[in-house]
């Protein structure tokens, strides 16, 4: 393929993942966003194929096969309480192989045409590392945010004397190290910016808690898109770059919101240890305090009466796969004229998204489905809040309490509706570690069971109405 037609292809697949992007951003149009980004990979693929200086085709059809193996079935078995986790794993191996490509540009640059070995051009050299200690970063702190949400590893921040200082220490180092590889070509500095670039990535990742794990997550992804960006300059591959700088200015603006869903600055999140679990009181509360528990059928009783109801969806939903059954509980409320909504928190879940996509799978009408800006005003004219799974996002110490941890992050105001019905396992607290007050309000009642159970068991009361 002649380097003008190359140029032309990469720029169409460059315009489709733009496209994909654009898509993507409202869940009316993610079907056709996504169709964009399968369209631009392929001709991205078959561009790069196609360049003269590809060979080993039947090596390259096989690791091809084996990697659509591998997703196809990763694909076929997850479960969407595990999306999370899969992106962060998916992360690291972006981070991996950008570590990979760099090693292989520096020990054979002719075959990138870079340079031959001990005389790679400078540019190339700052390119390769830059790429390296990214990607390295990306895929050691991504297995740490993997551990973190797949409960391998405590969600408790992980914390001690001198961190920070220790952080900022190494970060120095690298540089240090980094101008002397591009001096020298050292195979052993190279290593060695590797390696050090893997313990800052743990170092970055463990002091960050379980409630700051969508921030992590859309961090992650910018850092994933830089990597590949970098060592698409060292390849001279204007897709590699151009998707990189998408997909990290992308990643990079997304935290951005989700850290002004916390009113926390991005240094906050990765300096401030949030998420702790020794925050709160421990599990059931404080022996002083009392709940008011409910059942399904006064649950169901409660809303069949009501006016209008505000569904909160949280974690504690997707964790019971509780989505189709809280559907079949809207339909049947809205069948009997009363008003539903859902009201989504930037930060609900365990990823950016994460409630939205859930909903979705349930066939959730989008028009029913609102963000915390649209819905808030809405809870004190409504008859009932139904949160299911939800916690920090509705605690109202984030708006009194200056000395909690969550203190001045927006929360939705149920407590504000005219009854609250709070589906939850326990009293225990959420990832933030502080007691939910709102769980001791007059106006509030606790549905201790399983989410789906519960819903099940409103449904059926419902139904016997």
């Amino acid at each position: 393929m002649s380097e003008n037609l190359s140029a032309f292809a990469y720029l169409l697949a460059s315009i489709c993942f733009i496209m994909s992007l654009r898509g993507l951003s409202s869940p009316v149009s993610a079907r056709r966003g996504n169709l964009f980004g399968i369209i631009g990979m392929v001709i991205a693929i078959v561009t790069t194929l196609a360049a003269p200086g590809v060979l080993s085709y039947w090596v390259i059809l096989l690791g091809m096969l084996i990697g659509a193996g591998i997703g196809t079935f990763i694909a076929m078995k997850i479960e969407m309480t595990s999306l999370p986790e899969l992106v962060a794993a998916f992360h690291s191996l972006v981070g991996l192989s950008a570590v990979f490509v760099a090693a292989a540009a520096f020990y054979e640059p002719a075959a990138y045409g870079i340079g031959t070995a001990g005389h790679i051009t400078l540019g190339s050299l700052v390119e390769m590392s830059i790429g390296t200690v990214i990607g390295a970063i990306t895929f050691t702190g991504s297995i740490i945010a993997f551990g973190k949400l797949q409960g391998f590893l405590s969600g408790s921040p992980v914390t001690f004397t001198g961190q920070h200082a220790l952080n900022a220490l190494l970060a120095l180092i690298l540089l240090g190290l980094v101008y002397w590889f591009c001096s020298s070509e050292s195979v052993t500095l190279f290593w060695v910016i590797v390696l050090l670039s893997c313990v800052m990535g743990v170092l970055i990742i463990i002091p960050i808690g379980g409630a700051d794990m969508p921030v992590v997550i859309s961090m992650l992804n910018s850092y994933s898109g830089w990597a590949a960006c970098g060592i698409g300059f060292t390849l001279s591959n204007p897709a590699l770059i151009i998707t990189g700088a998408l997909v990290g200015s992308s990643g990079a603006i997304l935290s951005y919101v989700m850290c002004k869903g916390m009113n926390r600055s991005f240094f906050n999140v990765i300096l401030g240890g949030f998420g702790a679990e020794s925050g709160g009181p421990a599990a059931g509360g404080d022996a002083d305090k009392t709940v008011r528990r409910g059942s399904a059928d006064d649950a169901a009783f409660i809303m069949k009466n009501a006016g209008s109801v505000i569904i909160v969806p949280g974690y504690g939903m997707a964790v019971a796969q509780a989505q189709h059954a809280l559907r079949e509980m809207c339909d049947l409320l809205k069948a009997e004229g009363i008003k539903v909504t859902y009201a989504i928190h930037p930060v609900a879940g365990r990823m950016p998204g994460h409630m939205n996509v859930l909903l979705a799978e349930a066939n959730v009408p989008y028009d029913d489905v609102l963000e915390l800006e649209q819905v808030n005003r809405d809870f004190s004219s409504t008859d009932v809040a139904f949160v299911i799974g939800a916690n920090d996002v509705t605690n109202p110490v984030a708006k009194t309490d200056p000395e909690s941890p969550i203190y001045g992050m927006p929360i939705l105001d149920v407590e504000n509706a005219g009854t609250v019905l709070f589906v939850k396992r326990s009293l225990s607290p959420g990832y933030a570690g502080v007691d939910n007050v709102l769980f001791y309000r007059d106006n509030t009642m606790m549905l201790f069971d399983d989410a789906k159970k519960m819903c099940e068991d409103i449904v059926n009361a419902l139904q016997a109405m």
